[in-house]
């Protein structure tokens, strides 16, 4: 939309989340071409106050602006706000200075160490920049004046005193003494843009545009309750929105409320509420507010007091007074449900498990100043952190970087440790060099070992290496579990053309011991997903209630950290037949049987079951729409056998006479399990062998000694036979 005058209106986006703090404007190239800039050059931003950034293409079509929060600030535009952009001129800046932005910035700041960070960077009076590792400051002087770029030459001050971007324009100048910067921006929130949307149509528009309700005749939503699993980002989606519409926020953490005095909890609440109003718009944040707002009863007496009094605040918010209550809890069912109606927590909004598209966000947030090499594939590394909310991703590359630090250190000392002591010791004590600071792939690797998905850590969720090239035979059972299981999930959109509906969950039924389990950590490894183990016993609970609660919370967890494998072993523990009396299993089976149909929505969810006992399943569990797809796993056959020797002996030092084909055929009757149990017995025979003749702290020299021969496997097999009752 052209203004004139080589001015073009757009309308302003969030910037994505790597351009976060480097002074970006990314524009459509009909907005390039019609402003006659290219990549790279400056631009002016305008809505009241002014400020400059470099231009990058978007890919976009429309005619919008994606810049960061810090540029968003600059010039006091929010999300949504048009604004005017025009070519700018630039010349190269000889001094700069600069002035902390909050209270948080460092109070004695390296000068050199914020030049070199700012070098290249295009900057203005007014404008704000957040430094990575100082913190957001504010540009104050510039000499030339107007729109300058910081080279290697230009000399950079810091003032110490705390000054506002709006300050630093007189015909803006504004009190804005009661405006909460929580420094935290939309571009610090990586895959959860559906949730954000919610959050800001029902926090932003109330507060910046409250007219708009007055004239629909409604009233504005007075509070929002987010939940969702510990470190999924609800904190910081408060934070966030309170800071980009410039209101003032608090936070008020549920254990802080509580006091051992009558009264005041509910004094500390109401003084919360009164500042709020004294200083609105304003945004009052209760986090962890199932600790102060359970469901009442009548032997909490005290807890009952603070969440009628919360009511009382609620109710008494006025549509004029322009104050929002954002609620976080990851326990929302214990809320009072007083609290969950229209006209109190108006909205409640799900902050889930990010799926892969959102990690790859949040890893781009948690490394966009983190020097990564070549070899680190972000998209990958997305791919394998099923499960993991956005703390864990943060956790998990701070502990790279912590790898990548002791890895470095240990670089640096190998030479020392080879050379005498002398002239050389003296590097021991020098910094890294700055291109000797890069994070690997294999540093990442190192940190996944240690970091475990907080989504999952009530069901033990795993990730196993197990692929169908460790189960021996069973080729068509391996390609029934494939069509049923892996393309569901990789070929969704085929079925979608088929108009069809993938099998909801597999039964695996046979012997004992004949890979039932294996199969299902095989399946879960080829297709790189969440594979969460539960025996059929462990569930069971003797209180009432909670078995079926535990149920809803596997079904749950399974649901929020999908594409998810459930693998229920031993099902016939809880879900044997109904009619029996037993009032305990027919609750059981219940709870499965609803579980079951929900889970059938899921497309990214499968339900897989093993059991030896298959007649003693309730048959509701068996039909269509449940556990639909019954595979057996029967007892290997002799080129089974084969397979399954292969791979046991795979790595086993075989004496040159053994042949795994004659003992196949001898092992008529044998499990897997049966079979696997023979290789390890007859490798115990052939150490056996040898320790009994060496000393333990020799057992080194000895290790090339270790063969397996038919005599090995001959004696374990007569054990084994001896321990089956067969021989």
């Amino acid at each position: 939309m052209t203004a004139g005058d080589g001015v073009v209106e757009v309308r302003v986006e969030g910037a994505r989340k790597r351009d976060a703090g480097r002074g970006i404007a990314r524009l459509s190239n009909a907005v390039q071409r019609e402003l006659g800039i290219l990549s790279g050059d400056p631009v002016i931003l305008e809505n009241g106050q002014l400020t400059v950034a470099k231009v990058w293409p978007s890919g976009d079509d429309d005619a919008v602006v994606r810049i960061d929060g810090d540029t968003r600030a600059s010039i006091d535009a929010n999300i949504g706000d048009t604004v005017q952009i025009r070519k700018a001129s630039v010349k190269d800046a000889y001094e700069v200075t600069l002035q902390p932005a909050t209270e948080h910035a460092d109070d004695s700041p390296s000068t050199e160490g914020i030049r070199r960070k700012l070098v290249d960077r295009l900057v203005r009076v007014g404008k704000r920049v957040r430094i990575e590792g100082y913190g957001p400051y504010v540009v104050t002087e510039t000499a030339p004046s107007g729109s300058v770029r910081v080279t290697d030459s230009t000399r950079v001050s810091v003032e110490p005193d705390v000054v506002s971007a709006s300050e630093t324009d007189q015909d803006a100048a504004e009190d804005s003494g009661n405006v909460s910067d929580t420094g935290t921006t939309y571009e610090d929130i990586g895959g959860l843009d559906e949730e954000l949307d919610l959050v800001r149509e029902m926090i932003e528009l109330p507060l910046s545009e409250p007219e708009l309700f007055t004239r629909l005749g409604i009233d504005p939503p007075k509070g929002v309750l987010l939940y969702g699993p510990p470190g999924s980002g609800k904190t910081l989606i408060a934070r966030a929105v309170a800071n980009e519409v410039d209101a003032y926020f608090e936070t008020i953490d549920g254990p802080e409320i509580v006091s051992k005095y009558k009264g005041e909890s509910e004094e500390r609440l109401r003084g919360a509420f009164d500042r709020a109003r004294e200083n609105a718009p304003a945004i009052l944040f209760l986090d962890e507010v199932d600790s102060i707002a359970g469901s009442r009863d009548e032997d909490a007496d005290m807890e009952n007091r603070v969440v009628a009094q919360l009511l009382t605040l609620l109710d008494g918010l006025e549509e004029r007074e322009q104050v929002i209550v954002i609620g976080a809890t990851n326990r929302v069912d214990s809320i009072d449900p007083a609290l969950r109606r229209g006209g109190r927590f108006d909205r409640e909004i799900e902050v889930g498990v990010p799926g892969q598209a959102g990690r790859r966000e949040i890893l781009d947030v948690h490394t966009r100043n983190m020097p990564l090499a070549d070899d680190v594939d972000l998209d990958t590394l997305a791919s394998r952190t099923h499960g993991f909310v956005g703390a864990d991703l943060a956790s998990l590359t701070r502990e790279a970087g912590m790898v990548a630090i002791r890895r470095i250190e240990h670089e640096r000392e190998q030479p020392a440790d080879s050379t005498d002591a002398g002239e050389d010791a003296q590097t021991d004590d020098s910094a890294p060099e700055p291109a000797e600071l890069v994070v690997r792939n294999t540093d990442f690797e190192t940190a996944l070992t240690g970091v475990e998905p907080s989504a999952m850590r009530e069901f033990v969720a795993e990730s196993p290496d197990t692929t169908f090239a460790d189960v021996g035979g069973l080729d068509e059972t391996k390609q029934r579990l494939r069509e049923a299981v892996q393309w569901p999930l990789s070929y969704g959109p085929l079925f979608d053309a088929a108009a069809t509906d993938p099998p909801s969950g597999v039964l695996l039924y046979g012997p004992p011991g004949t890979g039932k389990t294996l199969l299902a950590e095989a399946i879960a490894g080829e297709s790189g997903v969440n594979f969460i183990r539960v025996a059929g016993p462990e569930l069971l609970d003797r209180y009432v209630g909670e078995t079926e609660k535990s149920i809803r919370e596997l079904f749950d967890r399974a649901r929020q950290t999908a594409p998810s494998i459930i693998f229920l072993d031993e099902i016939d523990a809880i879900a044997g037949s109904r009619g029996t009396g037993n009032e305990v299993t027919e609750r059981v089976v219940s709870q499965l049987l609803t579980e079951m149909d929900r889970a059938a929505d899921h497309p990214k969810l499968i339900v897989i079951a093993a059991t030896n006992r298959r007649e003693g399943i309730d048959p509701a569990l068996l039909r269509p729409g449940r556990l639909e797809q019954h595979i057996e796993v029967p007892d290997p056959d002799e080129p089974a056998r084969r397979e399954i020797l292969q791979v046991h002996t795979r790595d086993t030092p075989l004496a040159d006479d053994v042949d795994l084909d004659a003992l196949a055929s001898e092992l008529a009757g044998y499990s897997g399990a049966d079979i696997e149990s023979l290789v390890r017995e007859a490798s115990m025979r052939a150490v056996q062998e040898i320790a009994t003749e060496i000393e333990p702290e020799t057992a080194a020299d000895h290790v090339d000694e270790i063969v397996v021969t038919p005599a090995h496997f001959e004696a374990a097999r007569e054990t084994l036979d001896a321990q089956n009752g067969l021989s």
